[in-house]
Parts: C-alpha cells; structure tokens; sequence
C-alpha cells in the first residue's frame, strides 16, 4: 500500500480509504468489523464515516455506522492503528432529525459541538484525526447537478465556523480538519480566514472523482497543488455503476439502485453512455472495470487517497487490489478520447 501525505500535517495516510458509510444499513455490524479487519490487513489507516450514516440518511438509523465503528475500534483495541475522519452535516432544509429536539440542520456553534460530542460518544474515542464539513453550510450546488440550491438567504458564516473547528483542535478533541462537496471559492475562504485569524488550516477536500465526474481537475485541482490541500475522492466507482453491474438495465440483489433508486445523476443526458464505453473500455484491455476506474483516480497528482467502499467481501478485495494495478499509455490514452466525447456527463 503507498502512502501519501495528508495536506502540510507530515502525517501520511493510504492511498485506498475505507468508506463506512453501508455500515448499519446494507451491511451488519459483523460485515463492517470484517471489513474493517480485512482493509487493516492490507495497509489502509483512514477510516471514513459522518454522523449522517448510514446512507439513505434517516432518522431510524443514523449513527448507526459511527456506532460500528466504534465497537470495532474497542474491540480491536485499534485506535492507534488507524485515522478516523467523520463529518458535520451542513445547512439542510430536510433534515431535522439530528439533534435532541427537532430543528433543522446547520453548522451553528450549538450544533457543531453537539455533532462532535455525540460522534466521539458513538466511535467510542476521545478525539477524530480528522474533523470534515460534510457539506457547506450556504445556498450552494450540493452533491449533483450544476445550479444552487437555494435557502432563502445568500449568507455564510465561514469565519464562525472556522472558529468553532479552531475550538475543537485547542481542546485536542480534533487533530486535523478537512472540507467536503466544496468549491474553489470555498476552500480559499477557509485558507484566507485561517491565516487571517490565526486559526488551523484545512487540510483536504472530499469531493467526488470518477470518470464520469473528473470536475476536480478545474478549479479545485491547482488549489491542491499549490496550497497542499489535497483531495480524498469519493465514489470513484460512480455509485456502482462504472462496475458495469447495471448495465443492459441490470437489478443486482442487495444493490443500492436496487434497494433504494437514488442514484439519478448516472443515468441522464450522456451519462449512460459514457458508462457504458468505460466498462467497455476496461474489458478491451483485460481490466476489471472497477479497478480501472479506481486506478484512474489513484493515478491523478493531486489526489491523497481514494475512498472506497462495498457491501460484500469480494467487492472489497476488488478495490483494495486496484492500489497495486498500474495502467498502460495505451489505457490512459483511451480514457482521455472518452472524456473528450463525453466530458464530466455525472456532475
């Protein structure tokens, strides 16, 4: 497993994350601690979760994944083996389920440390290594498409935050911090108010990256080079599709297209398209499919480490192994003609 530094920390982190977020949903508390002993086993230290999960998020479940992973980290008596990173939700006109009384989500002082609190209660640790912002607490593009969303008011509150995240440091409840669906205007507010106030400085983003989403790279991507920022992509498999597993209008038991038709943004426009001549592409050069796209993203200079994630085992295996799978000109070359043909279709 390589190892690659996390922002300017001097820590280093795997380039492979394990992301938690079926635990307690479609996978059981017995399937999370496997996978957890198995990506342990094979090198991974960065173990992804947010007070949200399980997803879909709901009132019924939610925390259930931190919850897992907290028994784990007790029962393995692992703690010092591996990073843990969580999330904060943002600003939500839906949500209004994760505090003790009913109020909707935002990233207020109260709620902040009310998020930190319970998640260290249910991981079972006195501190998070690193401490992310699920989402930004503005009238802001969120998760897909390309317009904002929109709250009733434009205001933002980056300095406040940045001060109860500074808050959190001091008291060593948070070693580093991180941001997440952000954009570059965002990240560089961060950086600007950090310096400003003397405040602690983000250290990654966790956006999406994938074949059909390499929106990264404008933008985002020379915040990483040059302010060391780097990015853990999440869904590098595009949720399952860029697997080839829904091809041909395919259901697979146990899926989550299957199980909760969420996953839209994949399946507009040139996006199906798109997919499709990928997984083709993969089985014209012998790949698997998943480790193709995998090994794209790990490919890419500005990425810290892939997240990824599986409902069974031999998903698992897959992944993990696309961290030693290197790929020809010839793969790259490819890869680039599609995105020409087809570029950024899954936003």
């Amino acid at each position: 497993m390589e190892y690659r530094e996390l922002g300017r920390t001097g820590h280093k982190v795997s380039a492979l994350t394990l992301g938690t977020m079926t635990f307690g949903e479609q996978n059981t508390e017995a399937e999370g601690h496997e996978q957890m002993d198995y990506a342990l086993d094979q090198g991974i230290n960065l173990f992804d979760a947010a007070e949200i999960y399980p997803i879909p998020p709901k009132a019924a479940t939610q925390g259930a994944t931190e919850e897992i992973v907290g028994t784990w980290l007790t029962s393995r008596k692992a703690r010092d083996k591996v990073l843990i990173a969580t999330k904060v939700a943002g600003r939500s006109s839906v949500i209004d389920w994760l505090r003790d009384e009913p109020t909707l989500s935002r990233q207020t002082p109260e709620q902040m440390r009310d998020a930190l609190h319970k998640s260290l209660k249910r991981l079972q640790t006195d501190y998070v290594d690193l401490y992310q912002l699920h989402w930004p607490d503005r009238p802001i593009r969120v998760f897909e498409g390309l317009e904002f969303q929109r709250f009733g008011d434009d205001a933002h509150n980056i300095h406040e935050i940045l001060e109860v995240l500074g808050e959190f440091v001091t008291s060593g409840k948070v070693r580093f911090l991180g941001l997440s669906n952000e954009t570059p205007w965002g990240v560089m507010q961060f950086l600007k108010l950090a310096e400003q106030h003397n405040l602690p400085r983000v250290v990654s983003i966790q956006n999406a990256f994938n074949l059909v989403n390499r929106s990264y790279e404008v933008g985002l991507s020379e915040i990483s080079y040059e302010e060391q920022v780097g990015l853990l992509g999440y869904s590098p498999l595009g949720q399952g599709y860029l697997t080839g597993k829904y091809e041909d209008g395919a259901l697979p038991a146990g899926a989550r297209k299957t199980l909760f038709n969420r996953l839209g943004r994949y399946e507009q426009g040139n996006g199906p398209r798109a997919i499709s001549t990928y997984v083709a592409l993969a089985r014209k050069h012998g790949l698997d499919p998943s480790q193709m796209a995998i090994a794209y993203a790990l490919s890419r200079p500005f990425m810290t480490s892939v997240i990824i994630g599986a409902t069974t085992m031999d998903q698992l295996k897959t992944d993990i192994g696309a961290a030693t799978l290197e790929l020809s000109e010839a793969v790259f070359e490819d890869i680039d003609k599609v995105h020409l043909d087809y570029p950024n279709p899954c936003p």
